[in-house]
């Protein structure tokens, strides 16, 4: 049996109009019109593509996830990970994300660790489908950062990030939610508490270019400052400081590309260059300047 595999495709190449037998497609079927579509490179045993699509389903406004099982031979199979996020823009209603693990990816683990207590049936193609929470959210903002000092770097970053993708959604289809043990974070198990913690993430991933206070934060959201951080941390990942740390430095290398050290650091808000290039080399392991090289 023949896995279904992605044809390569040029970077952000218009697309004609054709049948894709693939997971994104299987998402969206006959409603999904396919505008652009990326191929990211990661190693032999992990393949990743991002499209932007529109569609005409109105039952797919919801953002989720699909976890996509396909079985090769006896105790061999290729799963598949299908994120689809919707965007603000006129012509592209959707993007989605497909991260596909072949067979020998799954050769390395014991083949008993799959089969107990597993939500899935071996012998047949099987689906689950799973909400996004906002660590799923800060990986998948990772796929289209990955610049790293080396290529075989950038590639162990993609690894990583394709591989806490894959826990994290096994973690949503085996487990329900569960409020986090810690006594101040059982707010969580309310959706409007919840709500405001991703409104938080919205706020910063909206004004990358100048920090926001905890104290200025919360009162945006209206919540407690000490709730709004271990809130975030346990949701998003990432405490509110390093979250934004990680967008201000994504922005960086994105202007890097059209302006000096001296105007990135400036338009981003940070108080000196030499304060921008001690966090920017910090995070990346390189200075701002070898990256203009």
């Amino acid at each position: 049996m023949k896995l279904p595999i992605f044809a390569a495709v040029p970077s952000r190449t218009r697309i004609q109009k054709k049948e894709l037998h693939t997971a994104p497609h299987r998402v969206l079927g006959q409603h999904m019109q396919v505008l652009y579509s990326q191929q990211i490179p990661v190693n032999k045993h992990i393949q990743i593509e991002w499209l932007d699509v529109c569609h005409t389903d109105p039952q797919l406004q919801e953002e989720h996830g699909r976890m996509l099982l396909l079985p090769v031979d006896d105790s061999r199979y290729c799963l598949h990970l299908t994120y689809v996020l919707q965007q603000n823009n006129e012509l592209i209603n959707a993007r989605l994300y497909n991260v596909q693990f072949l067979p020998e990816f799954f050769d390395v683990y014991p083949l008993d660790s799959f089969l107990n207590d597993s939500p899935f049936k071996f012998d047949r193609t099987t689906e689950e489908q799973f909400t996004l929470c906002g660590q799923t959210h800060a990986l998948l903002s990772q796929l289209n950062d990955y610049h790293g000092i080396t290529p075989f770097l950038a590639s162990l970053q993609l690894g990583a990030t394709c591989t806490q993708l894959l826990r994290r959604a096994m973690e949503c289809v085996l487990l329900p939610f569960t409020v986090c043990q810690v006594p101040a974070c059982r707010f969580l198990a309310y959706d409007s508490e919840r709500e405001k913690v991703m409104e938080a993430q919205r706020i910063l991933d909206k004004n990358e270019e100048q920090p926001i206070s905890i104290k200025e934060l919360s009162r945006m959201v209206a919540m407690n400052e000490c709730y709004l951080k271990k809130g975030f941390k346990t949701l998003v990942g990432k405490s509110i400081n390093e979250y934004q740390q990680h967008i201000r430095i994504a922005k960086a290398k994105e202007l890097l590309k059209q302006q000096s050290v001296s105007e990135v650091a400036a338009a981003l808000g940070y108080s000196s260059i030499s304060h921008f290039s001690t966090s920017f080399k910090k995070a990346t392991g390189m200075k701002p300047c070898e990256l203009l090289q």
